[in-house]
């Protein structure tokens, strides 16, 4: 049977594990293109806003 040190310590390394697979897929190349998008998609929310606004502003 584990003793406690041990049990923390297989703990430790699963944690570190988790966080360098993490890293790895967070900047993998595959993955930039779909975090850029992400990224940029609060600007296309604001434009689409600025656009509705001169729409509004041409009628009135």
């Amino acid at each position: 049977m584990m003793d406690y040190g041990t049990l923390r310590g297989l703990i430790a390394l699963l944690i570190l594990a988790l966080f360098i697979i993490i890293v790895v897929w967070s900047y993998s190349k595959k993955r930039k293109s779909s975090f850029d998008k992400a990224a940029n998609s609060i600007f296309e929310e604001d434009r689409k806003e600025e656009i509705n606004k001169q729409e509004t502003n041409n009628n009135v």
